[in-house]
């Protein structure tokens, strides 16, 4: 298995890409879709060449995208085929009855739905455009970058931020009053009920 990654200069079509979770905070995905229509043609170009979606490649020679989602989500909806990937392990010898065990081994999938309950692999959808909206994924993303947790190499550590925020934040909040959602969650994030999240930054001086 080959565990450094390695980029492939051939173009991939996106929607050849096979997910590893269901969902995506769509809010998320707009805002990238924002940020790419504000580019002029040249550093669109760039971008696409410094963002690499990294991949497993599994059986059949097959694509599986470990991180990116949202990216590639807003790259199909922008109009791109193609991108560009990178090869973070090959996989394409372990049988395919064998082959989302090992995935989950090496905790390269995430088969959670939008309401933080775990499914089959075989739900799993079988394109980027199949993707689900989860809220909560958005509200964990904005909290990040707001500082209410610190970029962490742990797998699928936004969604586990997220099913923490989604025990404590009614989802018509966030979906209905985005700003107050997150006045609630930078909250919950400063405090102790939140200490066993990766990136947790602490309690604020205030507490």
């Amino acid at each position: 298995m080959a565990n450094k990654r390695e980029p492939i200069v051939k173009p991939v079509p996106i929607l050849s890409l096979k997910p590893t979770q269901l969902t995506v905070g769509m809010r998320e995905v707009r805002e990238k879709r924002k940020v790419w229509r504000e580019h002029k043609p040249k550093k669109r170009a760039e971008v696409l060449g410094r963002h690499m979606i990294p991949v497993v490649v599994g059986p059949g020679g097959e694509h599986y995208v470990i991180d990116h989602h949202h990216l590639a989500r807003a790259l199909h909806d922008e109009g791109i085929k193609d991108v560009l990937i990178t090869v973070v392990a090959d996989l394409s010898l372990v049988d395919r009855a064998l082959f989302w065990n090992a995935m989950d081994g090496h905790r390269f999938v995430h088969p959670y739905d939008a309401k933080g309950v775990r499914q089959r692999y075989d739900k799993l959808p079988k394109s980027i455009v199949g993707l689900k909206d989860d809220p909560y994924r958005s509200l964990a993303g904005e909290l990040r970058r707001a500082g209410g947790f610190a970029k962490d190499t742990t797998p699928f550590s936004e969604f586990m931020w997220a099913d923490f925020l989604r025990r404590r934040i009614p989802r018509k909040t966030v979906e209905n009053n985005f700003a107050k959602a997150m006045e609630r969650a930078l909250s919950f994030g400063r405090s102790k009920d939140a200490i066993y999240l990766p990136g947790w930054c602490g309690p604020s001086s205030e507490d």
